[in-house]
């Protein structure tokens, strides 16, 4: 049975990821290369295989992540994300590194939009679940359409990092935005992925990041 679905967060998400912020790390991103969990995260799921794979990352930002599985031999992709504008840049980038014709690119709330999703053999979410309030559904949903490798950053489950999450909430409603920043509790992330047939093969941490790299168990 698939999860009960709640709205993703809608305007306010487009309004905090928008042009001015998807040039910001378009620029970064030619600069500096992937951050480094996104980098651990590429590693990982490179080392586990993924040549002639499919791809379905899912809020894709730049597309630092499947571009680097292209670049690693994967196929092609699909990036499914809420903001327009980071679908441009992802957009912009994948023709400059010559993958225009290996992505295509889908806008919405990718709960929303699951059932008109294909199947992957790698699906990740690079930074995805912080921003969406119900954890279950995003992850159930997409690691239901993941044939092998499921992979996914998420802030560490620990104290600190939820009274970090409730000062930065604080911030936001205080001025008056409307998105919120969510610590989801890694048994819930684990025992989702459990429920859709797979099992954790890497762990790794940088900074406030945790990186879960998963495989479907036979």
């Amino acid at each position: 049975m698939e999860p009960k679905r709640r709205p993703c967060c809608g305007p306010a998400f487009a309004a905090l990821f928008d042009e001015r912020e998807a040039q910001h790390d378009l620029e970064r991103y030619r600069k500096s290369g992937p951050a480094a969990a996104t980098r651990q995260l590429i590693d990982l799921l490179t080392d586990a295989g993924v040549h002639d794979a499919e791809i379905l990352d899912i809020g894709a930002g730049v597309g630092a992540v499947f571009n680097g599985l292209l670049a690693a031999g994967a196929a092609r992709a699909v990036d499914v994300d809420y903001s327009r504008s980071f679908i441009e840049a992802a957009r912009e980038e994948s023709a400059r590194r010559g993958h225009a014709d290996l992505v295509e690119f889908r806008f919405g709330d990718f709960v929303e939009l699951a059932p008109e999703v294909g199947a992957a053999d790698v699906v990740t979410l690079d930074r995805v679940i912080c921003c969406y309030p119900n954890a279950r559904a995003l992850i159930g949903l997409s690691a239901a359409r993941a044939r092998r490798l499921y992979g996914l950053i998420a802030p560490i489950d620990s104290g600190w990092a939820r009274a970090g999450a409730r000062v930065l909430n604080a911030v936001m409603w205080l001025t008056r935005r409307h998105m919120r920043f969510y610590v989801h509790p890694r048994s819930l992330i684990d025992g989702v992925l459990a429920g859709e047939g797979f099992s954790l093969f890497a762990r790794e941490r940088a900074g406030f990041w945790e990186i879960l790299a998963y495989q479907r168990t036979p």
